[in-house]
């Protein structure tokens, strides 16, 4: 089977009209994430509390990043 463009040349990956997507997308996968692990060691830490610190602080942690990462986007040049 050939490919759809001559010559086997690769096709060009277009551009995403919001240069800071991946910016924003780490943001929530931070913030949510984190807050799901927090959540999380909260539930365990009633059984395990080894297991519940070792989950939840991290978690907070990520979502601290996801926060701190809001101000330095909203100071960043662009959109």
């Amino acid at each position: 089977m050939a490919d759809a463009t001559p010559d086997n040349q690769p096709t060009p990956t277009p551009t995403p009209q919001n240069p800071h997507a991946r910016l924003e997308k780490w943001i929530w996968i931070l913030i949510y994430g984190g807050l799901f692990a927090v959540i999380l060691g909260l539930a365990i830490g009633r059984t395990e509390p080894a297991i519940g610190w070792s989950m939840g602080v991290p978690g907070a942690v990520a979502a601290v990043v996801g926060i701190v990462l809001i101000y330095v986007r909203s100071r960043l040049d662009g959109k």
